[in-house]
């Protein structure tokens, strides 16, 4: 190897060293300047209250001010963490504290007047202290005891406030927060998107909304979260001073009961709009809850009235005035009649008619509800009872028709019930007029005849008849009661299976004429 190149690798070698040297002893000057500069900027302050910050860090601090902010909420970075306990009594700090590199000097004074805050740019350092304001109050002098109570105190409250499932937070009167528990930081951390904790925390409400509330009355505010959905709270302000104290409490599940009991009320009101029969519920506290179309068109009433959910007693009351209810003897009885109506409705058992002006008749139907309420139906029976009315009247013109016949004559149904009879059938059997009308068998109709008459196959022949299905064909037999008359029967099938028995005796001179042919059983199946 040349002596040239040993030279040359030499000096880089040389080189080499020299600028590692430099660099090295640069570090450790700076490292050392810095020290210097910190040392510098906080000796003979150890009584008083000195922050030194890099940027957000701290990176110096005497020990009352390291007694400050040990009792910092942790939400980040160490200005943040003085941040929340200053702001309180210095709502001017984070806005006046970013002009300080430019300012050189700020002073802020608090909002009581009782404290200034001194911050100076010292090398590139923000140095921040706290100083009392002079007074002349006396100071309070505390033994060791009282103050280990108050920080038991203090330890016990910040434990309730950090550990509560819901979200409290302090306001000032401009609108900053000057204080939040866990739940809201974490909650107001995840939904700004910041990997680092910063105070004071985002405004999550908009608080101005409760402004106008009364003492302890809340209200209902969204917050939508980060993937878009919709979250509800019941938030509530109290004034502390100079300052407003929140509360939200999540009700999801509180507003999801509540439009999923929306949605079947609404469903109930469209199922119970086609219904011909009026509806009217009225709840615990006796107030109209729901109704359907069908009440306004057969009570009358305006909707406008039974949107205003009227008591029970208001909506009977506007019954009696446009006479839609029957017309009382007196008002008393009427209250009276009404206080019954109510008690029915609770067990179940009120059911009337109402007879109204008009020729209208209601059927009106009590029933109890759950959670105390109950409803009422209204039903337009006006059809129904005029129908009633003329089958009545027919039934009692075909009753009449039966009693003018001279034939004694019973109808019997497809079970053999006796179904009707004529007023000759019972005079003809000496039966009491109820006791003919009454539910009676053909056994034991047979039987009366039995003992009445001579003996004769022609009941057993009857029964079975009655008893028979498929096609049948009328038949007759004559028979003799015991006076000797004699009794010609007849026995015609009806629809439905009913049977037709008619009885005609001959009169007593006819009885006694001798005949040739006495007995006229064998005829009785003759086809018609």
């Amino acid at each position: 190897m040349s002596f040239d190149l040993l030279f040359t690798l030499a000096a880089l070698l040389v080189g080499s060293l020299a600028v590692a040297f430099l660099v090295l002893y640069s570090l450790a000057w700076l490292a050392d300047r810095k020290e210097k500069q910190t040392t510098l900027a906080l000796e003979s302050q150890d009584t008083d209250i000195v922050f030194l910050f890099d940027d957000e860090t701290l990176v110096n601090a005497t020990s009352s001010a390291q007694s400050i902010l040990s009792a910092a909420v942790d939400v980040g970075s160490d200005w943040s963490r003085l941040l929340s306990v200053l702001i309180t009594k210095f709502p001017t700090l984070q806005a006046e504290i970013s002009d300080l590199a430019e300012r050189g000097k700020i002073d802020i004074e608090s909002r009581d007047g009782s404290s200034v805050l001194s911050c100076e740019w010292r090398n590139g350092l923000a140095r921040i202290s706290l100083f009392d304001q002079e007074s002349d109050h006396i100071p309070l002098n505390l033994d060791r005891h009282s103050i280990a109570a108050m920080e038991e105190e203090l330890e016990t409250l910040r434990a309730t406030t950090e550990h509560v499932p819901f979200l409290v937070w302090r306001e000032l009167e401009n609108g900053a927060i000057s204080w939040a528990n866990s739940a809201y930081i974490t909650l107001a951390d995840r939904l700004s998107g910041e990997d680092t904790p910063s105070w004071p925390p985002a405004s999550l409400f908009d608080t101005q909304l409760l402004s106008k509330a009364e003492p302890n009355e809340n209200r209902r505010l969204s917050l939508k979260d980060e993937n878009g959905n919709t979250h509800w709270y019941d938030v509530y302000r109290f004034k502390l001073g100079d300052s407003f104290l929140y509360t939200a409490s999540n009700v999801d599940r509180t507003v999801k009961a509540e439009e999923t009991l929306r949605e079947f009320t609404q469903t109930l009101t469209k199922t119970f709009s086609h219904l011909t029969i009026g509806l009217a519920v009225f709840d615990r506290n006796r107030q109209l809850a729901l109704f359907n179309p069908a009440l306004t068109d057969l009570t009358s009433l305006p909707a406008e009235f039974l949107i205003t959910r009227p008591t029970l007693i208001s909506f009977l009351d506007r019954l009696r005035d446009s006479q839609m209810m029957p017309e009382p003897k007196d008002y008393k009885s009427w209250r009276q009649e009404m206080a019954e109506l109510e008690t029915a409705a609770e067990d179940g058992t009120y059911e009337e008619v109402w007879t109204l002006p008009g020729g209208m008749t209601y059927r009106i139907s009590g029933r109890p509800h759950p959670d105390g309420a109950i409803a009422f139906l209204f039903e337009d029976i006006s059809a129904e009872m005029s129908l009633t009315r003329r089958f009545r009247s027919e039934i009692e013109t075909g009753q009449a028709v039966l009693d003018s016949l001279s034939e004694a004559i019973a109808v019997f149904s497809s079970d053999g019930t006796l179904a009707m009879a004529n007023a000759a059938y019972t005079k003809l059997w000496r039966l009491d007029q109820l006791e003919g009308l009454a539910e009676t068998s053909v056994s034991d109709a047979t039987r009366v005849w039995h003992t009445k008459c001579a003996p004769t196959p022609i009941w057993s022949d009857f029964r079975k008849f009655v008893s028979r299905t498929g096609e049948r064909a009328e038949w007759y037999g004559q028979t003799r009661l015991w006076d000797g008359r004699r009794l010609n029967c007849r026995f015609t099938p009806l629809p439905s299976g009913q049977t037709l028995v008619g009885f005609s005796p001959e009169e007593r001179s006819n009885a006694l004429r001798p005949t040739l042919k006495t007995q006229t059983h064998d005829t009785r199946f003759i086809k018609m």
